[in-house]
């Protein structure tokens, strides 16, 4: 049996796991201690002996965790230092990352005890990974930390960074989903992200397909929450959800169907609509938790959009009175929360009555306008090209002129 060799300066690890284990057993008396710890010492200089690192990290972990309610954080910091400093031992990248998992699943079992702290170290051993794998892994279990401890203010300033972790992550599209949709989570519960948690929701369903129809299943939750983010949101106005696989299977469900009915009301009618649908469906949009009064005024600017879109570039008063169901009085006010909003450039014209619209938004960017903006992409191609050619024609044409004009000079 291996005994432990006395030095002169004990190893790190050993004193960690002597630390750990006379506080472990620090109230069972001297006499009960004392053979425990020189036991679970000489275990792990077995296990440093023998190169086996996965079974040293269990060890040190089950009597670190023994302790994290009793230890300051100070010294908690230093023990979890140490053990997470020995994935880089061993030489298999798939050890290390075993090591990794276990790890880091300890450490998030009990989010509630000094959660800023667990999240702390699960940094610390992120930045002691090479395998982006790991890595993401890793990162993925300080999200769940963060989320059930309440510390989700500590993580944010890494999702800003996410664009630069996916390309280092490289990572498939069941790891994907899995991540946009904690991030989301994550966001949702901070006030003033809003935006960014939509925007990975929709990252989220984008990883769906027309061909992942036996997956697709599970996304018919979130796809129905992220409607029910846009309605409910005064400062969208667009969106692409439309033509998302994931939220088009909502059309023939027979729970969501009536959400993905009120998200084509928003992207392509009016307000008439709306109230018809609300008339019909008053109780499933406060189940959902949406204010009849903000959803009209959402559709108002929804609408008047519509009008720009699909109307004359002059729009009368009466006719925004009759869609916006408005006083005339209310007109003008409401052409001005579509022009800040960024919804339409227009003038007003009192003197007639009318809006002049020069450019509007749409409520929709889908297949079909980018098929629009690509056929205007070619006539202005070819409109430059034109212009182009009838310059060099001009400047041939002047240059002949120019010397022929020498030529009766001299």
């Amino acid at each position: 049996m291996t005994t432990v060799v006395p030095t002169s300066e004990e190893d790190p690890v050993l004193s960690v796991v002597r630390f750990t284990a006379e506080m472990s057993w620090a109230d069972a008396g001297a006499e009960v201690a004392e053979p425990q710890v020189n036991r679970l010492c000489v275990e792990a200089q077995e296990c440093m002996i023998e190169g086996r690192w996965l079974d040293l990290a269990s060890l040190m972990l089950t009597s670190a965790d023994l302790i994290f309610s009793k230890a300051s954080e100070k010294d908690l910091e230093c023990i979890f230092t140490i053990i997470c400093n020995l994935v880089k031992k061993p030489e298999s990248l798939d050890q290390v990352h075993e090591m990794a998992e276990l790890i880091s699943t300890k450490i998030i079992q009990q989010p509630n005890d000094k959660p800023a702290l667990r999240l702390k170290i699960l940094f610390n051993l992120y930045n002691l990974l090479e395998n982006p794998y790991s890595r993401f892994f890793v990162y993925l279990k300080s999200l769940n930390l963060a989320i059930h401890g309440k510390v989700t203010e500590h993580i944010l300033p890494s999702v800003k960074k996410m664009d630069n972790f996916l390309k280092e992550w490289n990572l498939g599209v069941k790891d994907q989903r899995e991540l946009f949709l904690a991030i989301s989570n994550i966001l949702k519960e901070n006030k003033g992200s809003s935006k960014d948690s939509f925007m990975f929701l929709t990252k989220y369903l984008e990883t769906f397909s027309a061909e992942d129809a036996s997956t697709m299943n599970e996304a018919k939750e979130e796809a129905a929450r992220t409607i029910i983010d846009f309605v409910r949101s005064p400062d969208m106005l667009k969106c692409d959800l439309l033509d998302m696989p994931a939220i088009a299977q909502l059309e023939k469900d027979a729970k969501y169907a009536p959400v993905y009915q009120l998200l084509k009301i928003f992207l392509t009618q009016r307000l008439d609509a709306y109230l018809d649908f609300e008339a019909a469906n008053s109780e499933l949009l406060k189940s959902y938790g949406l204010v009849h009064d903000d959803c009209i005024s959402k559709m108002r600017l929804m609408s008047l959009v519509d009008l720009g879109l699909n109307e004359s570039s002059k729009i009368p008063y009466s006719v925004i009175k009759e869609a916006l169901r408005i006083d005339d009085t209310e007109v003008e006010s409401w052409v001005v929360k579509a022009i800040t909003a960024k919804l339409l450039d227009c003038k007003i014209d009192q003197m007639n009555q009318v809006v002049i619209v020069s450019r509007c938004a749409g409520r929709v960017f889908g297949q079909h306008q980018w098929q629009e903006l690509r056929a205007k992409l070619v006539t202005w191609r070819g409109n430059i090209a034109g212009v182009i050619s009838t310059v060099q024609a001009n400047k041939i044409t002047e240059d002949s002129t120019q010397a022929i004009q020498g030529l009766a000079i001299h």
